[in-house]
């Protein structure tokens, strides 16, 4: 089998088009990653995550989704229960910190009973950044909390449910997306706080957690480390930041290519993703120019991050034998009064 490109792909809708398919076959990227688009009904999800997987001739290719719960969850109702965000976690936590992880860990483990069922493998989750008032919503009530203690303690909760149901994590958004006064969709934030501020808070949820085995970079400037340049695009902030300060040494994939953060053609903004010393490049939408303008520039997996990748696969641990429907008792029993 040859050894598969620097990107993770989406597609168009349902099921796989015969382009699709001769494109993943011949460009063999690394995994895939799915969208409300994508979503119908159960075997309709199960069949198109078996053929993503077959397109490549991969059975354990990853396949991610971004389930966190709110306003960002992909599959919905009646196919999996409505999960709160990350807020109403924070909100448990702040009145019982013991009864707050507990509620975390079980949301993790929750989505791994809902996904793993799927096939789907990897969830974009925890969310670690950590908002300062007046900051966007674009992180808004997805995060944890307001101080980086809470952040961290509830996203390793969150990140260990779902581990101990077979999945694996993507921290996000690395070094920090909590001080955002614009979308990342639609413009490019910048962030003028020095170092040290950004070394009290920001940076600190992702050092806590360095040792998982795949991050997201956040498409933001730092304009006290290179005012030049986004994160994801800046080799100073992935060198002296990312994998110097932070000590992150896992799998390193953008966010996704596609947001108008980021300037250029898709061509220049995938190049500049991989020169700046990202591991891999994630394009979402499934238009099909740029997902070939994407695979044009991207190197084969080689080196460190061959070997991050090879990390990450290993990663994955059998499910744990936990009784799903005693699980969710308990976890809606701990928001009844929320």
């Amino acid at each position: 089998m040859s050894e598969s490109k620097a990107f993770i792909s989406g597609c168009k809708g349902l099921s796989l088009s015969s382009e699709e398919r001769s494109f993943f076959d011949g460009e063999r990227p690394w995994g895939f990653i799915l969208f409300g688009r994508n979503i119908g009904e159960e075997q309709q999800i199960s069949d198109l995550v078996a053929a993503l997987r077959d397109s490549i001739g991969n059975p354990a290719a990853p396949v991610l989704i971004d389930q966190e719960g709110g306003r960002v969850q992909r599959i919905r109702p009646p196919l999996v229960q409505q999960y709160p965000n990350g807020a109403a976690i924070g909100e448990i936590y702040r009145r019982d910190a013991e009864g707050g992880l507990r509620a975390a860990w079980l949301m993790g483990r929750l989505h791994a009973f809902d996904l793993m069922r799927f096939g789907i493998t990897v969830d974009c989750l925890p969310v670690l950044d950590v908002p300062v008032p007046g900051s966007h919503d674009v992180i808004g009530n997805r995060a944890y909390g307001h101080d980086p203690q809470s952040v961290t303690a509830i996203g390793r909760a969150m990140a260990e449910g779902l581990k101990s149901g077979g999945m694996l994590p993507v921290m996000k958004h690395m070094p920090g997306h909590g001080r955002t006064f614009v979308d990342s969709h639609h413009s490019l934030p910048v962030v003028s706080e020095t170092f040290d501020e950004l070394a009290k808070s920001d940076f600190l949820p992702f050092i806590a957690m360095k040792d998982e085995v795949m991050a997201m970079s956040a498409h933001m400037v730092f304009t006290a480390i290179d005012p030049d340049n986004p994160a994801t695009t800046s080799a100073k902030v992935v060198r002296e930041i990312i994998r110097g300060h932070i000590g992150f040494d896992g799998l390193l994939m953008s966010d996704d290519v596609s947001m108008n953060a980021l300037a250029g053609d898709m061509s220049t903004r995938a190049r500049n993703i991989i020169d700046a010393g990202l591991d891999l490049v994630l394009h979402c939408h499934g238009i099909m120019d740029e997902m070939k303008a994407v695979a044009d520039v991207v190197p084969v997996l080689a080196g460190e991050t061959l070997r991050r990748a090879r990390a990450a696969e290993a990663a994955f641990r059998k499910p744990d034998n936990a009784n799903e429907q005693e699980l969710r008792a308990e976890f809606n029993s701990l928001f009844a009064t929320v």
